[in-house]
């Protein structure tokens, strides 16, 4: 017989707040034009977006998520101090060494929490919340802080016409915690990593040591036609399996929060899940372009704000991204 005591959390676990920080500076498609040779209608056409936010050197990855995260504690009633455990995802935190999560942990106040950086891409929210209801459901932490945040301008290259439009800079946040009834469903991910080159990183970190400084900073590059064709195809896919998992239907839904990628992404997913008209559908991406993992937290967080959406309602989240990796589960909104 074993001797080890068995694991006693909470039966179930829900968002309980949010909360979204975008940086001040609005950089619409005008300037992006001045490195490229583009439109605005192109660009739109294209994309949806129309402008998005770039921080400043004050607007670190730490201060953006400090400040999202302590909107997200707040509305979600509870203090600094009760936050166990705090997951960031990025991929533009410079810094092999120490995680960020850290510093973040700190720099809201909550105490000596279990505190680690995850890279998951665009996926990297979706990622961030499953291991989050598993802590709580195992009773490991009592309440959860997931933040997705982002400075990709850094990772941008503004002359690559196929790329330089895309992204944004901004943080979003969760806090997770306990529930006595189902308010998260089960999570439906997974990589394929046999597509990993359609997305990535032009140059490695190590290019710097080994042969010197490459002719440009490293950026984020993809394949465009590969990834729209992945994206809308196979990702309408995990969707419905998010919605099959969780036991509902389209006509279920109140809100559809896909990642932020691109609009016609986002409409060919509500026209391939033959969503009602009646269900709410982010589109932030038209003011805050893609903002990786912290884009599904930010537009949560403004659907909310704005009340196009309220809390009670059923939340169908599904992320994707580098790697290829893909993660989507429905949830109650805070």
């Amino acid at each position: 017989m074993s001797k080890i005591n068995p694991s006693k959390g909470a039966p179930y676990a829900r968002i309980m707040g949010v909360g979204g920080y975008r940086p001040t500076r609005v950089v619409p498609n005008e300037v992006i034009l001045e490195t490229i040779d583009s439109s605005d209608e192109w660009i739109r056409s294209r994309s949806g977006i129309a402008s998005r936010h770039w921080a400043s050197p004050e607007e670190t990855v730490a201060a953006m998520s400090i400040e999202a995260a302590g909107k997200a504690i707040a509305d979600a009633g509870v203090t600094p101090e009760q936050i166990d455990a705090v997951i960031v995802s990025t991929v533009s935190h410079f810094k092999q060494t120490p995680a960020i999560a850290t510093e973040i942990a700190h720099g809201v106040g909550a105490g000596k929490p279990a505190a680690f950086d995850i890279s998951a891409g665009c996926a990297g929210f979706g990622y961030g919340l499953t291991l989050a209801k598993g802590m709580i459901v195992d009773g490991s932490a009592g309440h959860v802080l997931v933040i997705g945040v982002e400075r990709l301008s850094d990772l941008t290259d503004l002359t690559d016409r196929a790329t330089a439009f895309l992204f944004g800079d901004g943080a979003g946040a969760v806090v997770v915690g306990p529930a006595k009834e189902p308010m998260m469903g089960p999570t439906v991910w997974g990589s394929e990593g046999d597509k990993a080159q359609t997305i990535r990183q032009t140059e490695p970190w190590t290019a710097y040591r080994d042969g010197g400084r490459p002719e440009k900073f490293p950026a984020i590059a993809q394949e465009g036609q590969s990834v729209f064709r992945w994206a809308v195809f196979e990702m309408a896919k995990v969707a419905q399996q998010a919605l099959d998992a969780a036991g509902i239907g389209p006509a279920d839904l109140d809100v559809f929060i896909p990642h932020q990628a691109n609009m016609r992404i986002i409409d060919s997913m509500v026209k391939t899940l033959k969503l009602p008209e009646s269900v709410t559908v982010a589109r932030d991406v038209e003011t805050t372009g893609n903002t990786s993992a912290a884009s599904i937290p930010l537009a949560m967080e403004r659907l909310l704000a704005t009340g196009k959406a309220k809390s009670g309602d059923t939340a169908l989240v599904i992320g994707f991204g580098a790697g290829l990796v893909y993660a989507a589960t429905v949830v109650t909104l805070p």
